[in-house]
């Protein structure tokens, strides 16, 4: 039984229709529950829910037809998991989720449905657990933010935020400054470390006193944002 469930379904080196379904009917069901996994507690559009569904089958089909050249397949079908990026940066999420699919249609198109079946089994509730836990999660919230701050060009940035920044942040770095309504006015970005939340609005009110009322904003820091399609 074990043998049946899990042996090697090509046991010949040419292909027969056979053997072509059944690895893309295993390599389709994977996909669709990597894709159903994915969609639980996780932002994301139809279109990549559908790529993710169908991918797991391009790639066996792939290493079907490159006559079981392993080194062949996977430079091939490698190719398909940055097409999804080539445009949008993909968050980690989403590439763990293109690898998973490609490595349930390696296995698939080698011959082993059941070796892809189960793998994408146990990868799927693993990945159930942790989304549904509080692993990885900051302890006491995330304090990390991007403050951008509108300020007239004549007024020197260097060190007028420092004693409110000493108030209420533990940190505070500037990464970036630039002029912008024709150099009239300068656009600043730090990245800062609160001291603690529900201190936000006192901090910006004291800062839009120093910067002539213009524009203040407060972000979610890039590490820490909800991922989104």
């Amino acid at each position: 039984m074990t043998d049946f469930l899990f042996g090697n379904i090509f046991t010949s080196s040419t292909l027969t229709l056979e053997g072509f379904l059944i690895g893309i009917a295993a390599a389709l069901l994977t996909g669709f529950l990597q894709a159903f996994a994915y969609s639980i507690k996780a932002s994301y559009s139809k279109s990549f829910l559908v790529t993710l569904t169908v991918l797991p089958a391009v790639v066996s089909v792939v290493i079907m037809l490159v006559s079981g050249s392993l080194g062949a397949g996977v430079a091939v079908a490698g190719t398909f998991s940055l097409i999804r990026f080539r445009s949008a940066p993909g968050t980690a999420k989403e590439i763990g989720a293109i690898f998973l699919a490609m490595a349930s249609g390696l296995a698939c198109g080698m011959g082993y449905p059941g070796f892809a079946l189960l793998f994408t089994l146990i990868m799927c509730l693993i990945t159930l657990i942790l989304n549904h836990s509080a692993y990885g999660e900051p302890k006491g919230g995330s304090l990390e933010r991007n403050l951008t701050v509108t300020m007239p060009e004549d007024l020197e940035y260097a060190d007028v935020f420092s004693d409110i920044f000493s108030r209420y942040t533990k940190k505070a770095t500037m990464t970036s400054v630039k002029t912008t309504n024709l150099g009239s006015l300068n656009k600043l970005t730090w990245n800062i470390t609160l001291k603690s939340t529900g201190t936000e609005k006192a901090m910006i009110d004291e800062i839009r006193t120093r910067n002539g009322n213009l524009e203040v904003a407060l972000t979610m820091s890039a590490l820490q944002a909800p991922s989104e399609l």
